[in-house]
């Protein structure tokens, strides 16, 4: 037994009854001594300890995570506030991580609890696979303030829950109630929570989950003019494109049916220059500022839902957890959002979601490494996974990409921690083998720089919609009225890559990415507005990875620029239901024709309500074509600059093999397309004379020594054919990259087609922009 002197400052929690009674008891009577519960997300200073909220649904609670990257990190401290003293039996809510695989050498989260700058003499996340209390013995405590810290000892992800100190006696043989529900009624008791959460709203829209979904629900829906509430379980939004995760914004945005969609994913995408990036780049505070600078939303970081409320097929209410005081919130509103990812709002309310039971895409924890100036030490990591160099791809360019990725066949929502860790055992391994094992003589200058401790997860539950989208609908092109997102990438789904599967096929932990490339990457295929609602429920809306999709068209969709323009969608529809007083399906049914105009509109376009007139403001983005905002030469201002009438290759008729091309520069619009010489490939450009008059033909091209010196141009009018022929090896004579090949007489609403062909042209051919110039008199 150890006597302890006394500190100063006071901030700590009272439990009101002792663990071992009856719960009723606990929540009604007060007993003296009590049972002190001190939360660790409620330390005063979290030193080197970061939160960890991510499996709050597993395990009931957040907690404070030593992630030092095999750098013990530094102390997190708080005061207790002990109002009798005495002799009291110390336990710890934690857990020896690796422990469920039965992992060699000693517990990797080994940390102190020190109390009064004396350590107890147990070394804590030493005993249980599953989280549960560690006993840590008495100590004696005086009355009054009593400094107490967390020590971590190794750096490897130690982590502590929740520290109670249960007086001595017969009551402290038992430890508290290990129940992993959240908030149950002892914690409640202990920590002095009121019985009821406390109200927020009522909200015309409540959207839970802060990535990119939910900032552009929350952003279009504000700037909509309606009340909004953002719940985000992180200190920062982005999801996995916030500094946590690092992942980089992909998706082509401003495209399509309505290019005005992306336009407010433009103002916070991060222009990460790798994956993952640094920190910086991913503009943590520049996403907070952009959601706080709306006056009509109320921004909730590090609140976790967890529970929720339905009357008459809607949604009422959801509860969450404030991550770091324990508190509870009850937000009441309109119209919901699940952009969770996880579906978890819609699970929780009783729509009907869908999860693969197998060959689910798994989660990825990314991470990088340096060359320092001298040679750096890294510990042994005999609990890691035995990796030797051969076990993995190199991690080239200083960082292990996205491909570092486990849990294909392991439960997402129910042992997602178990997916995080052993993506760590796993990059531990891998550096372990760089520095300690048969790479260490290539590496002695390596160190470690980052590891994500938060996972980055593909799939696991989706809610379904009116329309459930599939691959076959998506590769058809199968046309729906309320098509609107453009989603651009292929259809990528991630396996187990069978290289580095053999020596642990029960979770490989590398993948590779099998795809399907028939999606239209310049246009985008246009997601149907029905796969964003519930089909069960009357007010929920959902956007992100939780929509309404198919396993496999989830491999297109689930991008996080996409899933920020279903969150415009659904901002949007959220005020057209909130100005009829209609659900997300009547928007569908009955007010399409105000949804199509809402979607034209650019994103910076607001109104006070959803009564008001919309306003455009001076600085709106400009409007961008069918495929985009140029990367080039821009069609519209050449148009306006020359008078003429501009025909992009996008616009022209392909017959026979095109490849697209970006990496001449000078284009115009989004590139230019490239054909062999000979092959009967042909484009065609179609123009309509806007009045009479002579009008020059001008071609354009990027020159480059394998173009052709004899491409052939015809022009066709109804009075006849002329043809001639170019040296794109040469630079085009005239301004922006135009040749001039010949002119032609039109009357108004006259046609006239260019053709470039391949017949004979001596090398590849290249298509860029056509233009029909008025000649000068």
């Amino acid at each position: 037994m150890q006597t302890l002197p006394r500190t100063a400052a006071i901030v700590a929690s009272l439990i009101a009854a002792l663990a071992t009674r009856p719960l009723a008891a606990q929540t009604t009577r007060r007993v003296e001594p009590a049972t002190l519960l001190v939360e660790a997300e409620g330390f005063a200073k979290h030193g080197g300890w970061t939160l960890d909220t991510q499996f709050i649904g597993e395990m009931g609670s957040p907690y404070l995570l030593a992630h030092g990257l095999g750098r013990p990190v530094a102390d997190a401290t708080t005061t207790l506030a002990v109002p009798v003293a005495g002799d009291y039996r110390v336990f710890v809510r934690t857990k020896d991580w690796v422990a469920r695989w039965q992992a060699p050498g000693e517990p990797p989260g080994r940390f102190q609890v020190v109390v009064d700058g004396t350590a107890l003499g147990t070394t804590f996340g030493t005993a249980g696979s599953t989280w549960g209390w560690q006993d840590g013995g008495t100590v004696t405590l005086p009355a009054g303030a009593v400094a107490l810290s967390l020590r971590d000892l190794t750096g490897f992800d130690g982590r502590c829950d929740c520290i109670a100190f249960v007086p001595a006696g017969p009551a402290a043989a038992a430890a508290p109630p290990d129940d992993s529900a959240v908030l149950p009624a002892w914690r409640r008791a202990a920590l002095g929570l009121p019985a009821e959460p406390e109200i927020k709203g009522p909200y015309d829209l409540v959207v839970v989950g802060g990535g990119y979904a939910g900032m552009g629900a929350a952003l279009a829906a504000a700037r909509m003019g309606l009340e909004v509430a953002l719940v985000q379980n992180r200190p920062v939004l982005g999801g996995n494109g916030s500094s946590e995760v690092r992942v980089w914004a992909m998706g082509l945005i401003r495209r399509g049916k309505y290019p005005r969609i992306g336009e407010i994913v433009e103002e916070f995408a991060d222009r990460a220059s790798k994956s993952p990036g640094t920190a910086e780049e991913f503009e943590d505070a520049k996403k907070e500022a952009l959601v706080r600078a709306e006056p009509t939303i109320d921004l909730f970081l590090d609140t976790h839902a967890f529970a929720a409320t339905t009357a008459e097929g809607r949604v009422t209410s959801v509860t969450c957890l404030d991550t770091r005081t324990s508190r509870e919130y009850r937000f009441t509103g309109s119209f919901f959002c699940d952009a969770t990812g996880h579906a978890t709002l819609g699970h929780l309310a009783g729509a009907t979601t869908e999860m693969e039971e197998k060959g689910r895409m798994g989660m990825s924890n990314m991470w990088a490494w340096a060359e320092a100036e001298t040679p750096q030490p890294f510990p042994d990591t005999p609990w890691a996974l035995p990796l030797t160099m051969a076990d993995f791809p190199y991690p080239r360019d200083f960082h292990g990409q996205w491909f570092w990725e486990s849990g294909f066949d392991k439960d997402p929502l129910a042992d997602a921690e178990g997916i995080r860790d052993w993506n760590l055992r796993a990059v531990y391994g891998a550096f372990n083998a760089m520095k300690n094992g048969d790479g260490a003589k290539d590496h002695p200058r390596a160190i470690l720089t980052w590891v994500a401790a938060i996972g980055g997860p593909r799939e696991s539950r989706r809610i379904v919609g009116d329309v459930l989208l599939s691959q076959d609908d998506i590769v058809a092109k199968r046309e729906f009225p309320d098509g609107c997102v453009p989603s651009t990438w292929s259809i990528d789904l991630h396996y187990p890559k069978e290289d580095f599967a053999r020596k642990f096929p029960d979770n490989p932990f590398i993948s590779i990415a099998v795809h399907d490339r028939r999606v239209d990457r310049s246009y985008g295929y246009p997601v149907p507005y029905r796969c964003f609602y519930s089909k069960d429920l009357d007010n929920l809306f959902m956007a992100g990875r939780c929509i309404s999709v198919t396993h496999e068209a989830l491999g297109t969709v689930r991008v996080m620029k996409t899933c920020g323009m279903m969150g415009e969608v659904v901002g949007k529809a959220a005020s057209v239901a909130v100005r009829h007083h209609t659900t997300p399906r009547g928007v569908y049914e009955r007010y399409w024709s105000e949804m199509d105009e809402l979607l034209r509109l650019p994103g910076k376009a607001r109104r006070a309500n959803p009564e008001s007139p919309i306003e455009i403001p001076a600085d709106a983005l400009p409007l961008a074509g069918p495929h985009g905002p140029p990367t080039g030469i821009d069609p519209g201002k050449l148009a306006r600059d020359r008078g003429a009438l501009v025909r992009d290759d996008l616009e022209a008729v392909r017959t026979g093999t095109w490849t697209a091309g970006e990496g001449l520069k000078g284009y115009v619009g989004n590139g230019y397309h490239y054909a062999s010489p000979d092959s009967a490939a042909t484009a065609r450009y179609a123009f309509t004379a806007p009045a009479a008059g002579v009008y020059e033909v001008l071609v354009g091209w990027q020159p480059h020594e394998n173009r052709g010196p004899t491409v052939p141009v015809v022009i066709e009018t109804a009075t006849g054919r002329t043809a001639t022929r170019l040296d794109m090896r040469r630079p085009a004579p005239l301004p922006d990259g135009f040749g001039s090949v010949g002119r032609v007489t039109l009357g108004a609403d006259d046609g006239c087609e260019v053709v470039i062909g391949t017949d004979r042209a001596g090398g590849i051919v290249h298509a860029d922009a056509v233009l029909l110039v008025p000649a000068p008199r």
